[in-house]
């Protein structure tokens, strides 16, 4: 079966009171298989079209993700994608490694930096590192994509050396009247968008405003906050809106 095929009818197949909850209630092996088949047909047009579709917000989310680092040292960039993130670092005079689970997504960045960054293929859920071996992690939408969000980010937190911080980016969802519109565009423009666009891209268009919204359900940010605690995360500052960066410092430091 088509990827396509699959996504649709997972989509479609489930049951009224899911509220589009899919991800949370795929088997762990499909949860992990999920972002892969997901990601895998947009390297090529992510850049661009994931600007355009943010209306500008993504570049200015990951440069805020960036600057919640103390200046130098080594960063693990985790789900790096096409190295958008990674490219800020470098930018920011960060040593980095990359981290994705989509060897498309690696093979753009890989184009991008050449063997200016190492790039790793694994996956968030079990890093194939030694503890303690990075001075900060940066991470970008991945709690939505695994099975156990606050093991996953104990596991991010388990490679940082004590004092080290983990900033993470996700998407969030906005109160009062702004919420109105935030659910106009999730689930109106955007599965529009992605059907003009195609290329995988009208799958994310039908898949993500439900996402997100789910997440959140299942997930406030109290049950968050104590995910970071749990890790060993302290001083966790969060900044809302409709990309939300999380920061904590490992303890220890």
């Amino acid at each position: 079966m088509a990827r396509s095929s699959q996504i649709a009818r997972l989509l479609a197949g489930r049951r009224p009171d899911d509220r589009e909850g899919v991800i949370g209630r795929m088997p762990a092996r499909r949860l992990e298989e999920h972002p892969r088949e997901l990601f895998a047909p947009l390297g090529p047009t992510y850049d661009r079209v994931g600007a355009a579709l943010s209306l500008g917000q993504d570049p200015l989310g990951r440069r805020f993700l960036v600057s919640r680092l103390p200046r130098g040292g080594h960063v693990l960039d985790v789900a790096t994608g096409t190295g958008l993130v990674a490219a800020e670092l470098l930018r920011q005079g960060f040593e980095v490694t990359g981290l994705d689970l989509s060897p498309e997504m690696l093979a753009v960045a890989h184009r991008r930096f050449g063997d200016r960054v190492e790039l790793i293929n694994a996956s968030a859920e079990a890093l194939p590192l030694d503890s303690e071996s990075f001075d900060h992690l940066t991470v970008t939408h991945v709690l939505r994509y695994v099975a156990d969000p606050g093991a996953t980010l104990a596991e991010l937190a388990r490679v940082v050396r004590p004092g080290g911080v983990v900033a993470l980016l996700e998407f969030g969802v906005p109160r009062g009247p702004a919420r109105l519109l935030w659910g106009l565009y999730v689930h109106t423009v955007l599965p529009l968008a992605g059907r003009l666009l195609r290329n995988g891209w009208q799958e994310v268009g039908d898949f993500l405003g439900g996402s997100i919204r789910d997440f959140w359900e299942r997930h406030p940010l109290q049950r968050q906050l104590e995910w970071w605690h749990a890790a060993g995360l302290h001083g966790v500052e969060v900044s809302g809106g409709t990309r939300q960066a999380s920061t904590g410092s490992r303890c220890g430091g």
